[in-house]
């Protein structure tokens, strides 16, 4: 398994040089200025010259290399330094935000609290109702509870994030008023309070999210169950005498969990990238509306790093999915 990771590992640095190339490269051919919002008065050697300051006269080569080196080694400095103390980063130029003339990885460092408060939670609470509903409908398959569940997944995944939000704004805050419309990014979390004023504007958005993840991975856990519970080794269990509980949640249910990690692991890098639509209708200040804003805006620094990260933890829980493959089933073995 170890060797499996190492290769894993080595072969997934030229898949993202290769995936941050074709970012930059369909960044750079878009069509667009990052100084088309500039006053028209500017005098054209000026407008130049702020050309200049952003790297736009350097071939894209140059640029390319220049990102390359500043995300992977500048940042990383910048992250030892903040932790330690240390000094390696001194002087040397960071990825800027041409957006907003800050450093790239300081302005995610701001927003991502907010993703992950929000869509963060509401991935972990959609996983917690996914997999109990799908073992439920599975074992009692066709029955009331099957049907309930089978309808508030179909509705769940068929009706857009939008379209949910908005009626649950309608109905809760404007009819209602138990809950807030819009959330509140300024609220720090200090007492009793607080908090509870906290779970409150996280209610609407954090529901919206949840019954769609949940309504996706409830469909998996219940077709992955189903496949398995009409194996032999469960009718062998059964005739050892095993009792269903425990035949259902010690052998079967590890055998369906295999397709359906592959499922939860891929959404994870969705957490860190937001739910772009649910963030603009709540109005949360997370990466998600970050990433629309930047767009807007022709920031490309901005563009290309959250893109690439995305890429980065997309990477990554598929090589973390593929290990707990052989932590789920014995038999499967890469090494």
């Amino acid at each position: 398994m170890l060797a499996f990771t190492i290769r894993r590992l080595l072969l997934a640095v030229p898949t993202l040089v290769v995936i941050g190339l074709v970012v930059f490269l369909l960044l750079d051919m878009a069509p667009g200025d990052p100084l088309a919002d500039q006053p028209l008065t500017i005098p054209p050697e000026v407008r130049e010259e702020m050309r200049r300051a952003l790297g736009l006269d350097q071939p894209s080569w140059v640029r390319f290399g220049l990102w390359l080196y500043q995300f992977f080694v500048v940042e990383p400095q910048v992250a030892v330094d903040h932790l330690f103390g240390t000094s390696f980063s001194e002087g040397k130029a960071r990825v800027i935000s041409w957006q907003f003339k800050q450093p790239v990885m300081d302005i995610i460092a701001q927003r991502l609290p907010q993703t992950l408060w929000v869509v963060g939670s509401a991935y972990v609470v959609g996983v917690l109702i996914a997999i109990p509903i799908g073992i439920v409908s599975a074992v009692r398959q066709y029955s009331v509870l099957d049907q309930i569940g089978t309808f508030v997944s179909m509705v769940g995944f068929s009706v857009p994030t939008f379209f949910t939000g908005v009626l649950l704004i309608v109905v809760f805050s404007v009819n209602l008023g138990w809950f807030p419309s819009i959330y509140d990014t300024q609220l720090q979390v200090t007492d009793w309070g607080s908090f509870l004023q906290q779970l409150r504007q996280m209610a609407l958005p954090v529901f919206v999210l949840a019954l769609f993840n949940a309504a996706q991975i409830s469909r998996y856990m219940r077709a992955s169950m189903l496949d398995n519970l009409s194996q032999d080794y469960v009718r062998t269990a059964r005739a050892k005498g095993m009792d269903e509980r425990t035949v259902v949640l010690r052998h079967v249910l590890r055998n369906s969990m295999i397709p359906v990690v592959t499922v939860i692991a891929l959404g994870v890098p969705s957490v860190f990238g937001g739910a772009i639509i649910t963030e603009q209708v709540f109005k949360v200040n997370g990466l998600g509306q970050l990433l629309i804003t930047a767009i807007n805006a022709n920031d490309l620094p901005m563009v290309q790093t959250l893109t690439f990260i995305f890429a980065v933890l997309i990477v990554l829980f598929n090589l973390i999915a593929d290990v707990l493959y052989g932590v789920l089933d014995p038999r499967i073995r890469y090494d």
